[in-house]
């Protein structure tokens, strides 16, 4: 049975491994990471970690690891099919019927891109040279600089009902296929018409640089005023994020999220390329999770009005569930980042960036309104509503500073806020601690590697190897820049050339390249494996340079060998003698 890529990313998103393996064992947080005893051999200690931001595990005493699929198949002993069946189950997917559709769906997948492709281009000329100045006036109205509309491709639909379509049609795309893109609809009249019309255009790009979707700004008084692409076989606005493969990019280790297109676009211009944004809804679970892997920290720099501070708090929860630190901007004189820039300069924005506030701090201020610290229903309320907060927070240090700071407002004593708190522990930890394990390995000890026994023969190209798959594996976006440096024939180990050869193939042939979607192709033990390389690399220096120090590496290994392995006949004639 062939379980399509798609439905095994959506799998995935739909059973958090946090979650999945919470039901099995008591996780602790640990930083941004959860930490257990590993269920799959004895230990008194923890040694198992989940890493939420990669969506995977792995136990540093027996090195077993893999992703939340690798983990129901062998804590439920199930195969790979019945592991999938078991959590679609549990998230209330249906498996799809696999048939002859694959094909034509990829086909239909390559022809949305190209389509997108097609238009970008077409909103782009017709803003920069299009006889309509409506769009180009708008980004000139902005500040939008044209070296900022060449880099971001920024358009303008022109105000017709079909002039999109008629293009495409001219290209040899048919009403069916505009329409599966989501750049065409059928009227009433069943005749097909243009979505985007009279606005200006933000394309979406991916992470390997395909227009997968738009947003689009009106520019009189229609409704709505942001109108952006529909889920469609290639985008889903709650995967996504604006402006991310320029972002991935920076040199920043921080990310600045922000709530529109032109905030984002306008602190690029200004210098700040680590800028994303949501695509048009709030923030989800899975963005989340995306910037985590972008970043160490994110400043959330949403609006200062009300609906902004409202949002600016449902992505601090977020945000806070995948364990990524989190800073809120407070922007004073200014409703958002664009025109904080405008107003007070981009070094007064960057100071703020400095300043910004520590989430919890926020958080805690926001406990505060509608409630009156003068009476003592005012306190019970503020003391509830901070408790649930500090209560999350994993530092003890840390929930102590807060404890004071909330015990002074109210009057109290912080040693009986403290027991409160750990009270609110103690009963947490014993609602997880109920769920008992399910399978038990005994203790395992170190044993040479039955994975990729090359390895221990050829230690230094197994090294380098592994670091080239984790470079990969990390950076998809790369594997063709990195495949052309060292193809696999050039790898030593037949483990490490197996699984380099896999991931090439199925970052090539997929729109979300996740790990997972090379289960059918690897064992769980291997599965494990290939999860130790990841979080072993993790550690390392992932920079390019060393990225092609490896691969001089296994170069001058087959360049010895191979040296070694072309004997000439004359050669060969006179070994032979020699040995007589």
């Amino acid at each position: 049975m062939t379980i399509s890529d798609e439905f095994i990313y959506s799998l995935k998103m739909a059973n958090p491994i946090e979650d999945v393996m919470s039901s099995y064992v008591s996780l602790k947080r640990q930083g941004g990471n959860r930490v257990c005893n590993c269920p799959f051999h004895s230990e008194k200690t923890p040694s198992c970690t989940v890493f939420p931001s990669q969506q995977h595990f792995y136990c540093f005493g027996c090195q077993t690891g893999g992703d939340v699929i690798t983990f129901i198949m062998k804590i439920e002993n199930l195969d790979f099919v019945e592991a999938v069946e078991f959590l679609a189950k549990r998230a209330g997917m249906e498996i799809p019927e696999q048939n002859g559709q694959e094909k034509y769906n990829s086909e239909r997948r390559t022809k949305i891109y190209e389509m997108n492709r097609l238009s970008a281009n077409y909103f782009y000329l017709c803003l920069v040279k299009g006889q309509n100045k409506a769009g180009i006036n708008y980004f000139r109205h902005r500040q939008i600089a044209p070296q900022t509309i060449k880099k971001y491709g920024l358009g303008y639909s022109p105000d017709s009902w079909d002039s999109l379509a008629n293009y495409l049609h001219s290209k040899g795309y048919n009403d069916d296929e505009i329409s599966s893109a989501w750049l065409g609809s059928f009227g009433k009249n069943g005749r097909l018409y243009d979505i985007f019309r009279n606005r200006v255009m933000f394309p979406i790009v991916d992470l390997r640089g395909n227009v997968i979707g738009f947003g689009g700004r009106v520019l009189d008084d229609s409704k709505p005023k942001y109108l952006n692409t529909s889920e469609t076989p290639v985008f889903d606005k709650g995967n996504n994020l604006f402006s991310l493969n320029f972002a991935k990019k920076s040199d920043s280790k921080k990310l600045i999220l922000c709530e529109g297109y032109m905030d984002v676009i306008a602190l690029n211009q200004a210098g700040f390329d680590n800028a994303v944004a949501t695509l048009g809804t709030a923030i989800t679970p899975e963005q989340a999770r995306i910037m985590s892997r972008c970043a160490e920290e994110i400043v959330v720099a949403y609006d200062s009005d009300s609906a902004g501070q409202n949002a600016a708090r449902k992505a601090i929860k977020h945000l806070s569930d995948v364990g990524v630190k989190t800073k809120i901007l407070r922007m004073e004189g200014a409703k958002d980042p664009d025109e904080y820039i405008k107003k007070f300069g981009r070094e007064r924005f960057r100071k703020l960036i400095d300043d910004s506030s520590d989430a919890v701090k926020y958080m805690l201020r926001q406990c505060e309104n509608d409630i009156d610290l003068s009476t003592e229903t005012g306190k019970i309320d503020y003391l509830r509503r901070t408790s649930d907060i500090i209560a999350e927070i994993p530092s003890k240090v840390e929930r102590q500073v807060y404890i004071s700071t909330v015990s002074a407002k109210c009057g109290i004593s912080p040693s009986i806020f403290n027991d409160h708190i750990d009270n609110m522990l103690r009963n947490k930890n014993k609602i997880q601690k109920k769920n008992q394990w399910r399978s038990i390995k005994t203790e395992t000890t170190f044993h040479r590697d039955t994975i990729n026994p090359d390895s221990e023969k050829n230690h230094k190209e197994a090294v380098a190897e592994e670091s080239i798959i984790c470079y990969i594996l990390n950076s998809p976006e790369d594997a063709g820049k990195i495949s052309e440096m060292i193809p696999p024939e050039y790898f030593v180990t037949s483990f490490n050339k197996k699984v380099y050869s896999a991931l090439l193939r199925k970052i090539k042939t997929s729109e979300n390249f996740d790990i997972s979607l090379m289960h059918e192709e690897f064992s769980p033990d291997e599965f494990g494996k290939i999860t130790g390389i990841t979080v072993n690399s993790m550690y390392k220096d992932m920079s390019t340079k060393y990225i092609q120090d490896c691969a001089e590496t296994l170069k001058e290994y087959n360049s010895t060998h191979t040296q070694d392995s072309e004997i000439s006949n004359e050669e060969l004639r006179s070994l032979f003698k020699s040995k007589k």
